[in-house]
């Protein structure tokens, strides 16, 4: 059996480890499918440091991936399923995946990624069964459509040619998530792992939940898609410390609240957006919503307006922690609901594990209360790399012995960190880290476009959103027409996230002196008045 489910199985063999929204997976089963799959992948031909691409919902079978790559010294590789066929190939190559694990509704993206790069993953590409296989309870069939038989095999038929004996020489393996590049194409991060490290880190990774108040034996709630570092880090570790992971297909506020109730959730991790969309929910509804076993909500990846977050901690109490961080550096700081409301704005002290240094625009530490770019010191060691960009991985450890995500902010007299800016342009939508430089580089293809600049205004549920101002040709109007063939042009190469949501004309774009664009004062007016530049 895989090591680390080892303690789980001889504690509640029969007892349900994972729940989605089709039945559940108790811990035998799940020992036995993971020793199943590590089978199967190491008879295709995986070695260790090999990448396994994963392009799948929230559904019972991604932590049987997660948990072989775990055991088996692979990475496995969350694909975004927002991504056009054109983004899924671009991680397929760029990654190097050898192996390919979809589920049946991403089949046809899958395959049409394939079709753009015929010679990725080339060892084995498995789909998984419908959901509705499993709806009565019974045994999936692996079924999959006779157009995908050349292109995919079934993950089921695959498990049950395969042995459930424990595998042999285990090791630790890792996650290499994408995250969007200031280039325009995203980058994988891999933790810098050494090869043949014992497969029983993971235990001390899972015991990191600690701080975070997140019980061992708890029951987990994942309510956003898990090809996200946060939604892995926060559904995946628990499950590793014992708790039961429930899952929800797609967030929907009101089937949140009944969930928690249901299952007697013990800890959820929610982004403001869903803060936000919680708030909204009928009135009756809320009143009805106990959440009694409720002792942990996280949240992070995007800033929260002051009283969306005062609102969620007058309605489920101070159980609300945010914390700061990123896939390269995982989470780096926290701060409970007691201490926000006496420092608001604050993202927290560093992590135990962590050490923080601010350096100002003269390359010297920061004093209290002095802005500067933040720099974070793993203390245990921990760091990472970009794939196949090492340019950029030395960038971001420009710092000795300190690496940096390009954040701006100061530290109080007490050590409580504050975001103040980016330093890059990043934009962040709901949690989603979103880049403008890809989206500008299809806009600018347009014939009209001179020039274009891509930024995040502010908004309401999802905290930024993404506007466009465009520099047209000269004798060139903007027109409704105009900005259909826009919108039309971003849809088609674009995820769904990515695409402008408003638009803007300008006569010229203001520049330095050396050329480059001064984003910041078109940024400047929305922001005016928040209290916030992010």
């Amino acid at each position: 059996m895989a090591t680390v489910v080892r303690v789980h199985v001889d504690r509640a063999a029969h007892d349900a480890a994972v729940i989605d929204e089709w039945g559940s997976t108790s811990w035998a089963e799940l020992d036995e499918r993971v020793n199943r799959l590590i089978d199967h992948l190491r008879g295709a031909g995986l070695e260790p440091g090999d990448r396994v691409a994963l392009l799948a919902g929230n559904r019972r079978e991604i932590e049987e991936v997660y948990l072989a790559c775990s055991h088996a010294g692979w990475h496995c590789v969350p694909v975004n399923w927002h991504f056009a066929a054109d983004e899924v190939a671009y991680v397929f190559a760029d990654s190097e995946a050898r192996a390919l694990i979809t589920a049946s509704e991403f089949a046809g993206l899958a395959a049409a990624a394939l079709d753009i790069e015929p010679d990725s993953v080339p060892l084995s590409r498995l789909v998984m069964s419908d959901q509705d296989d499993t709806a009565d309870g019974g045994e999936p069939e692996g079924r999959i459509s006779a157009e995908m038989r050349p292109v995919l095999s079934s993950y089921e038929d695959a498990l049950a040619a395969a042995s459930n004996e424990e595998p042999d020489d285990q090791m630790l393996g890792g996650v290499m998530f994408y995250t969007s590049g200031t280039t325009g194409r995203p980058k994988g991060v891999r933790t810098a792992w050494e090869p043949g490290t014992p497969v029983e880190v993971l235990q001390l990774m899972a015991g990191s939940m600690d701080s975070m108040k997140i019980p061992d034996f708890g029951r987990t709630l994942l309510a956003g898609p898990q090809y996200h570092s946060a939604q892995w880090a926060f559904s995946y570790l628990p499950l590793l410390a014992g708790s039961t992971v429930v899952m929800q297909a797609k967030f929907i506020p009101e089937q949140t609240l009944e969930m928690i109730d249901t299952h007697d959730i013990t800890n959820v991790h929610l982004v403001p957006t869903q803060f936000v969309r919680l708030l909204r929910v009928d009135e009756d509804r809320k009143a009805a919503f106990r959440g009694s076993e409720l002792s942990a909500v996280l949240h992070g990846a995007a800033p929260c307006a002051p009283n969306i977050k005062r609102s969620m901690i007058e309605w489920w109490g101070p159980k609300i922690t945010e914390y700061y961080g990123a896939t390269e550096g995982g989470v780096v700081s926290t701060i409970t609901s007691e201490e926000w409301l006496e420092r608001p704005g604050s993202v927290g002290v560093a992590a135990p594990i962590v050490e923080f240094r601010i350096v100002n625009e003269a390359g010297l530490v920061a004093a209290p209360m002095e802005e500067g770019v933040i720099h974070i010191r793993s203390l245990i060691g921990r760091d990472f790399e970009y794939h196949n960009s090492p340019d950029k991985t030395a960038e971001a450890h420009s710092e000795p012995g300190f690496m940096t995500m390009g954040d701006i902010g100061y530290l109080d007299d007490a050590g409580y960190l504050y975001l103040s800016d980016r330093k890059i342009d990043m934009v962040v939508s709901g949690g989603v880290n979103i880049y403008p430089a890809e989206i500008e580089a299809v806009l600018i293809t347009h014939p009209s476009v001179l020039d274009v600049a891509v930024f995040g205004v502010p908004d309401e549920e999802f905290g930024e959103q993404v506007k466009a101002v465009v520099q047209l040709d000269d004798g060139i109007e903007w027109s409704d027409a105009l900005e259909a063939e826009m919108t039309e042009l971003s849809r088609s190469q674009l995820a769904g996230y990515k695409r402008p949501k408003s638009w803007e004309t300008i006569d010229e774009m203001p520049r330095s002196a050396a050329g480059k664009l001064l984003k910041r004062v078109l940024r400047a007016p929305y922001w005016e008045g928040l209290g916030r530049k992010i």
